[in-house]
């Protein structure tokens, strides 16, 4: 009986031991719910937004920027680096690194993993992520910086960086990760692109890889010895690939993951009234747009010219169109108010450059009409659609496959515009297949949508120089666009950019090359055991280091 009584409390301690390293273990971690699984997560190549805030994590740079909503700008602080000086004329730069930043395997980290760093990012046989982003750089015919002109090693923890003559360098220009030279440089570069150096490399930053199961999770762990490590942070970061958002949304009800992000409107209602949940949500720098292609698909096909197009080569036909789609029905009974009306492809959040003397052009049918019988465009047969030279204003709106959003305001579109006497059928196109045809410029009107990034850059989406911006997808093309543009690249004083960028609101709503639709908030929802989070532009995850968890 003595032995039945000591087996049995035995199985209670063990048990009660179980449930207090169980509920242990899950004080420490937090568990994020994403959508999909990264496509890698070897640092060289990260491109998704994912991958790109794992590297970060994992990969401190030199300095590291933080989101500043007084002024809507990226404000650099302190990382590997603890202090800097720029040259007086703005041609170098000098870099004083921490002296108690080691790699994961106890390898101190140096200058010449600076060093390394840009010279295997801007290699061409490599060809990262960021190849061919060094133009402030002495560079090579193959765009591969020359160490020798660009890099002074001065100690193992000083070095400074020099850059070309008539360039305009910033801090953003050496926001690159720092990457490990003694363990990438035994591998041969034309290899490490096939190899899986996630599974080998050390980190520098507060998590390291743990465990990747393709589809189903990326666990990170906490580096004790990282210069960003403190004792109270979050042992364990695991991201949960949930496909679904429907179950993304009950497993954070139970409990079952922390928090997500880009949360659908139609949960936040319900979401709100869980007790255990926090949500939060602000204006974003996402926005969706029509695209109206601005020259003649078949002329820039054939030849490359730049013929206007029969429909919406007008800007005048384009202000009407914006002025005959009833936006704001979008924004209240899809988004549910989660937005806000767009005008240009400046987001509300880069306080210093957005204009709040500029309105959208509000729905009013009437205006639509005028502007076009003022181009041509009347129903002269009385079939219910307006002709111009014998052509019925008719066209196919695209949008891609799987996207609810924009599936819901094309049909608003078709809506509208019938009212006004133009005809649109919608079509869906598998998303590669859309993303092809919109990127070669085949497409005459489709819906798509653009993250503006930070640091603020529109060269790429606005350019008439289609090398320069080829993200210009509606071949917008308008000399004083280009001149502001340019003059963009080569600013640095603050009032200057500040005017630039009004003048160029301002030309871009007056010729409306899209019609601009609406930014959307960032929604994010999260267990409320989480305390010190940032909701920020670049995401939740940003600075998790600095996050605790209830418990821990």
């Amino acid at each position: 009986m003595r032995a039945k009584v000591l087996f049995y409390l035995f199985c209670i301690t063990l048990a009660a031991w179980n449930c207090s390293s169980d509920s242990t273990q899950k004080a420490s971690r937090v568990v994020i719910g994403v959508p999909a699984d990264v496509e890698n997560l070897n640092p060289l190549f990260a491109f998704g937004l994912l991958e790109g805030s794992i590297r970060e994590i994992m990969y401190p740079g030199l300095v590291i920027h933080k989101w500043d909503d007084a002024s809507g700008e990226m404000i650099p602080s302190p990382s590997i680096a603890q202090k800097w000086e720029w040259s007086n004329d703005s041609s170098s730069i000098t870099f004083y690194l921490r002296e108690d930043v080691f790699w994961s395997d106890s390898v101190k980290l140096t200058s010449e993993d600076i060093v390394f760093s840009f010279d295997i990012y801007s290699d061409p046989l490599v060809s990262s992520t960021f190849y061919g982003g060094f133009d402030n750089f002495y560079t090579d015919g193959e765009q591969r910086i020359q160490l020798d002109k660009s890099f002074e090693v001065l100690s193992p923890t000083k070095i400074r960086i020099k850059f070309k003559p008539n360039t305009s360098p910033t801090l953003f220009d050496i926001d690159m990760p720092v990457l490990p030279k003694h363990v990438l440089s035994k591998i041969p570069r034309r290899d490490l692109s096939t190899t899986n150096i996630e599974k080998i490399l050390v980190t520098s930053g507060a998590y390291k890889l743990s465990d990747w199961k393709r589809n189903e999770s990326i666990s990170l762990k906490a580096v004790t010895n990282s210069f960003l490590a403190s004792s109270d942070m979050v042992k364990e970061l695991i991201f949960k690939i949930i496909p679904d958002e429907n179950s993304r949304i009950t497993q954070l009800r139970k409990g079952e993951i922390d928090l997500i992000e880009d949360v659908g409107t139609e949960f936040i209602s319900d979401l709100k009234k869980e007790p255990q949940i926090k949500v939060t949500s602000r204006t974003g720098r996402d926005y969706d747009f029509i695209g109206w292609n601005n020259i003649d698909p078949k002329s820039f096909g054939a030849k490359k010219t730049m013929k206007p197009n029969k429909f919406f080569g007008s800007a005048n036909v384009r202000k009407a169109l914006s002025y005959a789609i009833n936006k704001a029905e979008i924004l209240e009974e899809y988004l549910h108010g989660y937005g806000q009306l767009s005008f240009s492809p400046l987001s509300p959040i880069f306080t210093n450059y957005y204009s709040n003397e500029i309105k959208p052009y509000e729905f009013n049918p009437t205006k639509a009409k005028e502007l076009l019988s003022a181009e041509g465009w009347l129903d002269k047969n009385n079939d219910g659609v307006i002709e111009k030279n014998n052509v019925n204003f008719s066209f196919t709106l695209y949008i891609g496959s799987g996207n609810s959003r924009r599936e819901y305001a094309a049909t608003i579109v078709r809506n509208n515009l019938k009212a006004i006497g133009i005809e649109v059928k919608i079509e869906t196109l598998e998303m590669s297949t859309f993303v092809n045809k919109i990127f070669e410029r085949e497409l005459d009107a489709f819906i798509a949508g653009w993250t503006v990034p930070i640091p603020l850059d529109l060269q790429p989406y606005w350019h008439s120089n289609f090398t320069k911006s080829p993200l210009n997808l509606y071949g917008f093309n308008q000399p004083e666009i280009d001149r502001i543009l340019d003059d963009l690249q080569k600013e640095k004083s603050l009032d200057v950019k500040k005017q630039l960028y009004k003048n160029f609101q301002k030309l871009i709503h007056e010729f409306e090359p899209v019609t601009f639709l609406y930014w959307l908030d960032i929604v994010t929802a999260y267990n409320a055991r989480i305390k010190n989070i940032t909701i920020n532009p670049l995401g939740a995850i940003q600075h998790c280091w600095e996050w605790r968890v209830n418990g821990n």
